[in-house]
């Protein structure tokens, strides 16, 4: 049943990963426990048996595990398979049996470095030479997301405008994001331009005699670079943080100006109303004090 819940569903995901991940947890966790019985004879207890092992210690996967045997056990029932109520349904159910998702995992948060400390480190990372180098600076300037710096193109740039628009494919709302480049932020392509035809990706890997395939540099890069700076305690996604505390801290900047430049999407309705636009001009001078700041003024 789940095998061919996923070939009937494959084609709908975007992701090709997805479908090897939906196989790969019903394999591990349900298989053992559901494999063997009839899709009509799959009981509440017997999906408790599959959850209760691993929601407290696995449990991002023990949610994502259990509304896969909801969808499942869904299709079964619309098979004509099994009738009666779905014993991994959630709402009104195993609810009242389970501790919410939330409130059970552990947040881990991306290690962030101080915002006081970003000049410090920023002089230090502009001394190192090579392309990782250039990678790091460039998404700390544009307080991007680190596989949007990564995946970076010429064509997206427009040093005219000095404004960085990345696609919706690329972006994490699945919404097109324009992001106003500073004099910090511009100085940094032309240091790449340097060294690099400006077409393709910004920031490549260097050529590969195994693979004819352009391809962008890799975060490990950037987090073998921090490492050797004696920073391993560090991600190059943290950085966001520091911004934001900088932001939050240290200006006057509005906190829709500053949302929109993390690319988060208004939890406020109100508020995400009034910030309908993309407050560019706004948020290009909350980019050029982000630019001063980072070097030190």
């Amino acid at each position: 049943a789940a095998a061919r819940y996923i070939a009937s569903h494959r084609a709908g995901w975007k992701n090709a990963k997805h479908a090897e991940q939906w196989t790969n947890t019903l394999a591990t966790y349900a298989s053992p426990v559901l494999g063997a019985l009839a899709v009509s004879e799959i009981q509440t207890h017997h999906v408790m048996r599959v959850l209760e092992p691993i929601w407290v210690d696995k449990t991002e996967t023990a949610s994502r595990l259990r509304g896969r045997l909801e969808r499942v056990l869904d299709w079964c029932k619309v098979q004509g398979y099994r009738t009666g109520d779905n014993p991994a349904a959630w709402r009104g159910h195993l609810e009242n049996l389970l501790s919410a998702p939330k409130k059970t995992m552990v947040v881990k948060h991306h290690a962030a470095l101080p915002w006081r400390e970003i000049a410090a480190f920023m002089a230090e990372l502009r001394q190192k030479p090579g392309m990782a180098a250039l990678l790091t600076e460039w998404i700390i300037l544009t307080n991007c997301r680190t596989e949007e710096g990564l995946k970076a193109r010429w064509e997206e740039i427009d040093l005219e405008r000095a404004v960085w628009t990345i696609p919706a494919n690329r972006m994490k709302a699945k919404k097109e994001h324009l992001i106003p480049l500073s004099q910090h932020a511009l100085s940094v392509l032309h240091k790449v331009r340097a060294v690099v035809e400006p077409v393709g990706y910004v920031f490549p890997k260097p050529p590969n005699k195994n693979s004819l395939l352009e391809q962008p540099l890799s975060n490990a890069a950037c987090m073998a670079l921090l490492k050797r700076m004696g920073h391993a305690d560090l991600t190059v996604h943290g950085f966001r943080s520091s911004f934001r505390d900088w932001a939050g801290e240290s200006t006057n900047h509005p906190r829709e100006v500053i949302e929109h430049a993390m690319a988060h999407q208004l939890q406020d309705k109100a508020e995400a109303a009034y910030a309908r636009g993309t407050l560019l001009e706004r948020r290009r001078v909350l980019m050029a004090d982000w630019g001063r700041h980072c070097s030190g003024g």
